[in-house]
C-alpha cells in the first residue's frame, strides 16, 4: 500500500518559503475582543500563513484567575484555539508566566517537521522573585533549523531605560537549554524578540511628540527612541533588526479610543495632571545568527550556502482594537528555509475503510534512526483538533500492536472507542522521547455505525414533523 502521510518527502535542494505572522499585544487584563480577523489578516487575499505566534502581556493574573488557568486553558488560549482550529492550525506549544503568555499555532502539514520543542521563562520583577516582568520563550527545530521566540515585558517609565537593558541581558543569560549545539538563546539560527519592551521617546516634550504624530512625521522621533539609541551603543543589540516605525506610537491610549492619554496620571492621593507621552513600547525585532560562523576556509560565504533567511513583509499597528491602553503590533515575515531533512520520522495511515461499528487498523513505518519508545502512542483526532491532547482516543504502539515486519507495523483501535457518529478524522503519532508529533496522516472518513445512522434519520423525521417548512414568510401581528 502506498503511504498516505500528510507530510510527504521534500526535495532538499528546494528552499521552502514559509509565512509567519507575529502578534504582540499588552491586553491590560481585558478579555478577548469579539473579532480578530484584521489582527490576524484572516481576510487577506494572499497565501495563508504557515505559522502564527501570539505574544500577550498583562493577561489577567489575579490569584483566582491564575489558579484557574493552571488547571484549565486560560480564556485567551481558548479564544485563539477556537479561531484557528477550523482553519487547519493546531496549538503547537504555549508557555505562561503570570501575565505573560506565548502561543504558537502551526498548519498541520508542518507538524511532523517540527522537533525539539522546549519552553522557558525568566522572572525579573521584584529582583527576580516576581513574574509580572520578564520573558517567556519557545524554541524548536523547524525543518532542522533552530528557531526561538521570546516574548518580554520589561520595566516601565522613561527613566528605567538602563534597567530594561539589564533585564533583557539577564533573560538572555539565564535561559539555558539542554542542547550542546544550542545552549542559549543567541545560539539559535533565528531569534524573534518582541513584547511590551517599554522603551520610550527621550528628551522631546509631549507637545512636540504629539504634533509630530499628528503630522505623520514619525521620523522626527526615531533618533530619540530609547531602543534605537541603545542599539547604537550596546554591542549585544546591534545584530537585532527591526522594521521601520511607520505607524503611530502604540502607547498610551484612552480605552476604546484612538485618542492618546487624556487623563492625568493617578497617584496615591491625587491626580497630578501629568499625561503619558506617546511611545513605541510594543516592538518586534529579529536576529539571524552570524553567517560568518559558517563561512568557508577563505572567509567567503556564497549565496548558495545560505540555508535560512528572514524577510519582513509587513510591520504595522492595529488602531481599531481598544480593549487596553496599548495597540497591538503585528509583523508578517517570510522565512526562506532549506530543509535539512526530507521525510517525516513516521509515516502512518488508516488501513482500508473505517466504520464506527468495527475494530480498525493503523499501519505505520519509521525511518531507521527514529528513537521509538514503549510510551509512544497514536491518537485519533477530529480534523479540527486544537492541540496535541485534544484526541478522541489513542492506541499504544506496543500494547496494541498486532503485527510487525521490517517495513510496516500495525496496531488496532477497538470499535468501542471509535465515535459512533463517524466524520472526518486524522491520525497522529506522538513520540515520547521527542515530546512531539512525529507523523500525521491525511484526513479520512469514518462511516457512522448503523445504529447512529438510524438514530440520526429518525431525529430528522421528528424535526421534520415538529418544524414544517413554511414556504412564505409572514409578519407577526
Amino acid at each position: 500500500m502506498e503511504p498516505r502521510g500528510l507530510a510527504q518527502s521534500i526535495d532538499l535542494e528546494i528552499m521552502k518559503n514559509l509565512r509567519l505572522h507575529l502578534v504582540t499585544w499588552n491586553v491590560g487584563t481585558a478579555s478577548p475582543p469579539p473579532d480578530v480577523t484584521s489582527l490576524l489578516q484572516l481576510s487577506s487575499q494572499g497565501p495563508s500563513m504557515d505559522m502564527y505566534v501570539i505574544g500577550l502581556q498583562e493577561v489577567n493574573s489575579k490569584i483566582i484567575n491564575f489558579l484557574s488557568d493552571l488547571a484549565f486553558d486560560d480564556p485567551w488560549s481558548i479564544f485563539f484555539m477556537t479561531v484557528f482550529s477550523p482553519l487547519g492550525y493546531i496549538k503547537l506549544s504555549s508557555v505562561r508566566m503570570q501575565g505573560l503568555l506565548l502561543l504558537i499555532f502551526v498548519k498541520h502539514a508542518h507538524i511532523p517537521f517540527i522537533r525539539d520543542i522546549h519552553t522557558h521563562y525568566t522572572r525579573t520583577g521584584l529582583y527576580g522573585y516576581w513574574g509580572n516582568k520578564g520573558g517567556v520563550t519557545i524554541r524548536m527545530s523547524l525543518y532542522g533549523h533552530m528557531i526561538c521566540f521570546m516574548n518580554c515585558h520589561l520595566p516601565a517609565h522613561i527613566e528605567n531605560a538602563e534597567q530594561r537593558l539589564d533585564d533583557f541581558e539577564k533573560i538572555l543569560e539565564m535561559q539555558q537549554f539542554e542542547d550542546e549545539n544550542v545552549l542559549n538563546i543567541l545560539d539559535h539560527d533565528i531569534l524573534f524578540w518582541f513584547g511590551d519592551l517599554n522603551f520610550r521617546i527621550a528628551d522631546y516634550g509631549i507637545h512636540f511628540v504629539r504634533e509630530s504624530i499628528s503630522n505623520s512625521r514619525y521620523n522626527l522621533l526615531w533618533e530619540k527612541d530609547q531602543l534605537n539609541m541603545a542599539k547604537k551603543k550596546e554591542a549585544f543589540l546591534q545584530e537585532f533588526i527591526e522594521g521601520p516605525l511607520q505607524f503611530k506610537p502604540t502607547y498610551k491610549f484612552d480605552l476604546h479610543s484612538d485618542v492618546y492619554d487624556t487623563r492625568g496620571q493617578k497617584t496615591l492621593f491625587w491626580f497630578n495632571g501629568k499625561k503619558r507621552k506617546p511611545a513605541w513600547t510594543d516592538r518586534i525585532l529579529w536576529r539571524v545568527k552570524n553567517l560568518s560562523q559558517h563561512s568557508s576556509e577563505d572567509g567567503n560565504l556564497s549565496v548558495g550556502e545560505q540555508t535560512i533567511s528572514v524577510t519582513l513583509n509587513n510591520y504595522i499597528s492595529h488602531m481599531s482594537y481598544g480593549i487596553s491602553d496599548h495597540k497591538p503590533v503585528t509583523g508578517t515575515f517570510g522565512l526562506q528555509i532549506k530543509p535539512l531533512f526530507s521525510t517525516p520520522l513516521v509515516t502512518l495511515n488508516p488501513e482500508g475503510e473505517w466504520n464506527a461499528a468495527q475494530d480498525a487498523l493503523i499501519s505505520y513505518s519509521t525511518v531507521s534512526e527514529f528513537p521509538s519508545s514503549t510510551w509512544d502512542w497514536i491518537g485519533l483526532y477530529q480534523v479540527t483538533f486544537r492541540h496535541m491532547n485534544d484526541y478522541v482516543t489513542y492506541a499504544w504502539v506496543k500494547d496494541d500492536e498486532i503485527s510487525s515486519s521490517e517495513d510496516v507495523t500495525q496496531v488496532y483501535i477497538s470499535a468501542d472507542e471509535i465515535p459512533h457518529a463517524g466524520g472526518e478524522f486524522l491520525l497522529c503519532y506522538y513520540s515520547h522521547n521527542m515530546q512531539s508529533i512525529a507523523g500525521m496522516s491525511q484526513p479520512f472518513q469514518i462511516q457512522p455505525s448503523r445504529r447512529s445512522a438510524e438514530k440520526e434519520l429518525a431525529q430528522e423525521n421528528i424535526n421534520g414533523i415538529e418544524k414544517p417548512h413554511s414556504p412564505e414568510p409572514y409578519d407577526e401581528i
